[in-house]
């Protein structure tokens, strides 16, 4: 096969073009980009010279070995035991299904190993999916040291533009940028779950190219609950190369004669409208992961957490209840504290059965009276953990990760269990089964608050033979996928201490998940303009608190808080109990408005109008076929009741609405010109005690 056999992928509207190169040695990317950019000379192609590093080192190469690709950084290491490290294989085999899969084969026999290049694009979208099968095909086990799931090239001019999200517990999803001309950057987590400190999430520009607009921008997130890895190398031909992986826990996996291991899969996405247009296929990506759920109503939740924290009693909480379902709440979930020995955070986790102290006339009795008020029962439960102290661990002390005579660490106070073990599977199977079959319960938050430490199994063989991380994320996924299956009607929520566990294989399997514990307005407002990038607004979770509150004191009104909660699912968590008629009445107002656009926010195209850093910014929302455009707008500069601009209002630029309509505001019945929404904007007058506001056009 000649280096100039290709093979073509097709998305919604770009093609990905693959063909073998270097006498059939490796796989490599001709183009990516809209319809039609196949059919020119490679971007790729320039011709250069490269000295000390070898041609499979500055070729745009799908995925190489270490041996072929000894010095730029190798996708796979591979040893056999004696033997050194290195793969030296060649092409195979090709098998297409159409234009929209491709499964490539390379082969070592000298080695023993076979390896699958997998493509797949997504219908209705443009991504395409990506990961790698890798099996031992001789007498001897391999060890895999490396094995990601793919590279990526992307051509760039001078160096790219590298946006990421950032951050710690409380402060998620920060947009970051860097300019990466040369070397390589790299992050990752070791924590068990994605983490807080990175998203596996990482968008590419050229850095000669503005940010947004008409730029090409390529993206790729990684579907891992696990440890993983994200690396961009500014390559020697030119190119920037990303390449990403899971990370397993012992440093290396073995593959046993005939066995074959599978990568996570590593999902490729391209715009040509800069970090906006990207955020759009994800936006578009996620809806078609949730399926038919996303018809599901995300329904106004009221969560009474920050109200009582672990004082959970049946009456103060049906005092809640009723207030909230006064406002339009429509479904009441309890928190931590409803079970047996919770009373703070030393005790009770493991023993998952309702405080009869805490509900004197029985739990049911407790949820009728809930759903009397019309609203839904949920309820908050972390499956994962243990409390030294409870019953579980008394009774299962070999269920909890350790390694034999070492002290085990208390993180929050508490243990971690084993989901890798099939019976630690099963008892949270069971637990749930009994939670949910029992009592009328339609949503689960499930939480996770503490990484794993001394992750080790005693008596589970010899620790290099254990690939611990990989058996958590599949005794996880087998709980979430038996939760679908045989609770079908019951919402889940994904929370991990806030946004510790937010990537394609979670959201693919839950309705919701929580971006960070964080409900502070400002800081909240910067969370959600990052994780907006990335994922969709169906999926994110968010509440309005209250003010000052436990992370900000910096004042914004109840608007503020309540349009900043609007901008995905909303939900209420303050102690509603102590507010004063008047702001439970615009409570209720609000509560109402969202319901009234709630599928515009849900499944509309998305447009990040702006940043926090601006005093004025946006997001706008446009119904599918154009009839409404809903945007949520917010003032994040002074408050001292002066017009950010003396005699003049601040403007947010609407983008992608037809100029020869004309748009009437819902509320106002002002009449605005698309042209002139485009061009000069949605004018905004922002005072000290107006400060937020939600507008809704429609087209006339």
């Amino acid at each position: 096969m000649s280096s100039y056999d290709r093979w073509l992928l097709r998305t919604e509207n770009t093609t990905y073009a693959v063909r073998i190169a270097g006498e059939g040695r490796w796989a490599e990317l001709a183009s990516w980009g809209p319809h039609g950019t196949e059919t020119g000379p490679s971007p790729f192609a320039v011709p250069h010279r490269t000295h000390f590093v070898t041609p499979a080192d500055a070729a745009p190469a799908e995925y190489l070995p270490h041996g072929l690709r000894p010095f730029s950084g190798a996708d796979l290491v591979v040893r056999r035991p004696g033997q050194e490290r290195g793969t030296w294989w060649t092409f195979d085999s090709a098998t297409q299904d159409g234009d929209r899969a491709l499964r490539l084969t390379f082969a070592d026999e000298e080695q023993g190993l076979r390896t699958a290049l997998c493509y797949e694009t997504v219908p209705g979208t443009d991504v395409i999916l990506r990961w790698t099968e890798l099996s031992c095909t001789g007498e001897e086990e391999l060890r895999l040291e490396r094995f990601d799931s793919a590279a990526v090239s992307i051509p760039v001019t001078d160096g790219a533009r590298l946006t990421y999200l950032t951050g710690q517990w409380s402060q998620e999803f920060r947009r970051t940028q860097l300019e990466l001309t040369r070397g390589r950057f790299e992050m990752a987590s070791t924590q068990g779950v994605p983490g807080h400190a990175y998203a596996p999430w990482l968008a590419v520009q050229d850095a000669a190219e503005p940010a947004e607009g008409a730029t090409p921008t390529y993206g790729v997130a990684l579907e891992w609950s696990g440890n993983w890895h994200m690396a961009a190398d500014a390559e020697p031909g030119g190119a920037v190369r990303i390449r990403a992986g899971r990370v397993p826990h012992e440093g290396a996996v073995r593959l046993a004669p005939g066995a074959t291991l599978t990568t996570p899969r590593l999902a490729c996405a391209f715009s040509p409208d800069g970090l906006d247009g990207l955020a759009r296929v994800w936006h578009r990506y996620e809806r078609r992961l949730s399926g038919e759920r996303l018809e599901r109503t995300r329904k106004v939740l009221y969560n009474s957490w920050e109200a009582t924290g672990f004082d959970v009693d049946a009456a103060a909480q049906l005092e809640l209840a009723r207030t909230a379902a006064d406002m339009g709440a429509e479904l009441f979930v309890v928190d931590d504290g409803w079970f047996t020995g919770r009373h703070d955070e030393t005790g009770g986790l493991g023993d998952w059965f309702p405080d009869p102290a805490n509900f004197p006339d029985g739990f049911d009795h407790f949820i009728d009276e809930v759903r009397a008020t019309g609203m839904d029962f949920g309820l908050w439960v972390e499956p994962e953990a243990v409390s030294p102290a409870s019953r579980l661990y008394a009774e299962h002390p070999e269920w909890v990760y350790r390694i034999d005579g070492r002290p085990a660490t208390l993180v929050r106070e508490q243990l971690l269990l084993d989901l890798g073990r099939r019976d630690v599977q099963d008892f949270v199977v069971a637990t749930l089964d009994r939670l949910l079959g029992d009592h009328a319960i339609s949503y689960l938050k499930w939480d996770m608050n503490r990484p794993p430490t001394e992750r080790g199994r005693p008596g589970g063989g010899p620790v290099e033979e254990q690939d611990l991380d990989a058996a958590h994320v599949a005794g996880y996924l087998r709980v979430l996928d038996h939760l679908r299956a045989r609770h079908p009607h019951v919402t889940v929520e994904g929370c991990a201490g806030g946004g510790g566990r937010i990537e394609h294989a979670t959201l693919a399997r839950t309705d919701v998940v929580w971006p960070s514990d964080n409900t502070a307005p400002l800081d909240r407002l910067a969370i959600q303009y990052g994780y907006l990038h990335a994922h969709a607004p169906h999926t994110m979770s968010s509440w309005v608190t209250d003010s000052p509150g436990v992370f900000d004191p910096r004042p914004r009104s109840l608007a503020f808080r309540f349009v900043t909660a609007m901008a995905g699912v909303l939900g209420i968590g303050a102690d509603i109990r102590h507010w004063s008629a008047g702001q439970r009445a615009e409570a209720a107002r609000w509560v109402s408005r969202y319901k009234e656009i709630r599928d515009v926010v849900h499944r509309g195209e998305v447009r990040l109008l702006g940043s926090p850093a601006d005093a004025t910014c946006g997001v706008q929302y446009d119904e599918q076929d154009g009839a409404r455009t809903v945007v949520t707008a917010w003032n994040t500069g002074r408050l001292d009741g002066a017009p950010l601009v003396p005699g003049r209002a601040a403007r947010l630029r609407l983008r992608g609405l037809d100029p020869a309509a004309r748009y009437t505001d819902e509320r106002t019945g002002t009449v605005h010109g698309g042209a002139h929404l485009l061009h000069y904007g949605l004018p905004f007058a922002w005072t000290a005690q107006y400060d937020a506001e939600l507008v809704v056009l429609v087209r006339q």
